[in-house]
């Protein structure tokens, strides 16, 4: 008879919804106390460069040579430039700025070249740091020349003295009198170069003034011999070409053409008044233009004015009559002045017309000479651009030359004020013991340079570890809050002989008052607190890769939320490789493949363990051949809605998310997720993909849990504060130790190991 399908297994599974957790993007920033915690970690590896370190000074004090320096004092001045300078002095600044340079041509290959050169260095078995004298070789071959160079620019050492005009210079060799030879030599050199240098610097600007002043001489001598036959031609009258015939005629001519249209436009007035007035009034009009004077036309009408007045009286009726001899004679000689005074205005217009004819030639005779001599002026305009062209020229030429022959001859006098002077200060002598530096000094300074480049070690190293292994970088890696830490319990020495094989395996009821059990305490008080309005239900645990501890931190964690007196349901999803039942010797034969395959029942299935009576147990069963399938069924989720209604808390074991897909497919139906981490083992790229994994199915991801912790490493020191308790360091044999997943085995029949993943 074939098994019913349980009535759970028909009813329809609530329904509830998920809010994935939000990812966090912030990211942590480096913090001194994390480089505290970072140089503790490292330390040994910090001591480990530092003794180095020691131990190269002391080589490095023992081994140094004995080498005797020499020195000696220079002092570089500008000579008497500065009182007697041609152009002004030089300030003191000038002279410091120039410091560097000399020191720079103390240092120079040639000058060193040529003291080892006279001093046979290449060959000085004392220079070259030789007990032996080396065969001899030849200083101008191009490798022996650049060796002994080498070797001379790190013997000597060339100093200026700040804030003056002194040079030390100084030289270390095996050989108290040969570092002396070297510094006198080198001084003796540097003199002898200052002054061949001057002196063909003299010789260089002489040969190159003289050379510029000869060709200046011919150009200026040309440039001159132009400007005079362009001032001839163009009637220039010294050397000024704004004086000359041309101009002066223009001048002329423009006055006269002025003055001859003046001249025209008063007689034109004239005429044009005179013919235009009244004849009457015309003796007023010469009479007002000749002065106030009064003109013959004047005194003719005066007359005639006298006449008509006399012929009016002898005419009265009275007088004599018109036929009157003497009246007839006074008529005809006011006839005849009539006609005098026509015939005179008749002359004044004529005169006045002729005026004005003569006075129109004058102007256009003038103007045509005014634009005749323009014709000429233009004609002459570009030889009188060629000829200030020419005149600049000249002027350039001759001022350049005078400049130039003027520095020539003071150019001696110059470079004898300008000459640098060189005066020895000190003379170098042997000195009578080595230079030798404390060898508490080069431990120390080695010391210390170890030290520091073993803190820069100490931070690559840590930069380069991929393991997860504090609290805040987990957090930072994964964008998940931390629920919880679990130490790391290892088997320390205590009687397990009278403990049942759940004891043995469940540190949580073999030592309830250890580190290990206060973990899965504060866990379980995480979890219960993670969800708004009611703790979680289905409870999730899962991890990126194998053996990280699941089923480790599931078992530990079921027995702690049953002992809250709740009925709590541990179900092995794990049907690939199931370790619950080796854990808590139970029988494996049967479990939740049987009753998600409908050929058991929940309540036949479920196993119990007499230490926690309120926790039940549904193994994983036998290893079926689809696991994914059968998890990720319709069956599996009627089986989890029946289970919501029986207990208060369910913990599912589930396989690794990275390995397989199983954890995600449950992860739909949790109320809670869980992702433990171990610590030191699991790495960035691995929690990142499994957060990614869970976040995109939409899981609800309360948190991370991490696993195997040291707290007795500096980050993780103190983090409980149970050490110091009374009466816990009784337990610290089984609960100090840690969680090693590959530690705990079961003490069943057939002894296996446990959570191998």
């Amino acid at each position: 008879m074939a098994p019913q399908t349980p009535e759970y297994l028909l009813s329809e599974p609530d329904q509830h919804v998920v809010t994935p957790p939000t990812e966090s993007a912030g990211t942590t920033d480096i913090s001194l106390s994390e480089a505290v915690l970072t140089l503790r970690k490292r330390k040994y590896v910090i001591l480990a460069v530092a003794l180095l370190g020691v131990i190269y000074g002391f080589y490095k004090g023992s081994t140094q040579p004995r080498l005797f320096e020499a020195y000696g004092r220079i002092e570089i001045r500008s000579g008497s430039s500065n009182q007697y300078r041609v152009g002004g002095g030089v300030s003191d600044s000038a002279g410091f700025a120039r410091m560097p340079t000399e020191v720079a041509i103390l240092k120079s290959d040639t000058l060193l070249f040529t003291v080892a050169q006279d001093l046979d260095l290449a060959n000085n078995p004392e220079f070259l740091g030789l007990k032996q004298k080396p065969p001899h070789v030849d200083v101008e071959d191009p490798a022996v020349r650049q060796n002994i160079v080498n070797q001379m620019q790190g013997a000597v050492d060339v100093t200026a003295m700040t804030k003056t005009d002194i040079i030390r210079i100084g030289c270390k060799t095996l050989s108290a009198k040969l570092s002396a030879d070297i510094v006198n030599k080198l001084i003796d050199e540097y003199i002898t170069r200052s002054v061949e240098s001057r002196v063909k610097s003299q010789i260089r600007a002489s040969a190159f003034l003289t050379t510029t002043l000869d060709d200046l001489k011919h150009q200026v001598e040309t440039s001159q011999e132009q400007v005079i036959d362009l001032q001839k031609r163009l009637g220039v009258l010294a050397l000024d070409p704004t004086h000359n015939q041309i101009t002066s005629s223009l001048e002329t001519l423009t006055a006269a053409a002025g003055e001859a249209q003046i001249q025209r436009i008063l007689a034109e007035s004239r005429y044009r008044v005179l013919s235009g007035m009244d004849p009457d009034a015309l003796d007023e009009s010469i009479g007002k233009s000749a002065g106030g004077t009064n003109s013959q036309l004047s005194n003719l009408r005066s007359q005639l004015e006298l006449l008509k007045a006399e012929y009016a009286r002898l005419t009265a009726p009275l007088n004599l009559g018109p036929k009157n001899p003497q009246v007839q004679a006074l008529h005809d000689q006011i006839d005849e002045l009539s006609r005098e005074i026509d015939k005179e205005q008749t002359a004044l217009l004529l005169r006045a017309k002729e005026t004005l004819v003569a006075a129109r030639a004058n102007e256009d005779e003038t103007r045509a000479a005014l634009e005749a001599e323009k014709s000429d002026a233009y004609r002459l305009r570009d030889d009188l651009v060629e000829y200030t062209i020419r005149q600049r020229e000249f002027e350039s030429s001759r001022t350049l030359y005078e400049g130039l022959l003027s520095r020539l001859q003071t150019a001696g006098v110059q470079a004898g004020l300008e000459s640098t002077e060189i005066d020895i200060i000190d003379q170098a002598m042997p000195p009578p013991a080595p230079s030798l530096q404390p060898r508490n000094t080069i431990v120390l300074i080695n010391t210390m340079v170890a030290a520091v480049l073993g803190i820069i070690l100490a931070f690559i190293l840590e930069s380069l570890d991929t393991g997860l292994r504090s609290v805040a970088e987990i957090e930072a890696v994964s964008g998940l809050p931390s629920l919880a830490l679990i130490p790391r319990s290892r088997r320390a020495g205590v009687d397990a002989s009278g403990l049942t094989i759940a004891q043995r395996n469940l540190a949580t009821l073999s030592s309830p008052k250890s580190q290990f059990s206060e973990a899965f305490r504060a866990l379980r008080t995480s979890l219960l607190l993670s969800t708004a309005g009611k703790p979680p239900n289905v409870i999730l645990l899962t991890s990126a890769t194998p053996s990280e501890g699941k089923t480790t931190i599931s078992t530990n964690l079921a027995c702690v939320l049953a002992q809250r007196d709740v009925r709590v349901l541990l179900i092995d999803a794990d049907l690939r490789r199931p370790t619950v039942h080796h854990r808590l010797g139970l029988n494996g034969k049967i479990g939740l493949t049987s009753v998600l395959t409908g050929s058991s029942t929940v309540e036949d299935a479920v196993q119990h363990i007499p230490e926690v009576p309120t926790l039940d147990i549904l193994v994983s069963g036998p290893v079926p051949p689809f696991p994914t399938e059968m998890l990720g069924s319709e069956t599996m989720e009627k089986l989890l809605a029946y289970c919501r209604g029986i207990y208060s808390h369910i913990v599912i074991d589930s396989p690794p998310l990275l390995s397989v897909t199983d954890g995600v497919v449950l992860a739909h139906d949790a109320d809670a997720v869980v992702l433990i981490v171990r610590h030191g083992k699991s790495g960035k790229q691995t929690v990142r993909r499994a957060r990614d994994l869970l976040i995109r199915a939409g899981a609800p991801v309360t948190g991370i849990t991490i696993n195997a912790v040291d707290l007795s490493s500096p980050e993780y020191y103190g983090y409980y504060g149970y050490s110091g308790y009374s009466g816990y360091s009784g337990y610290s044999g089984y609960g100090s130790g840690g969680v090693d997943s590959t530690a705990w085995e079961s003490q069943s029949g057939s002894t296996e190991k446990g959570d191998k993943q």
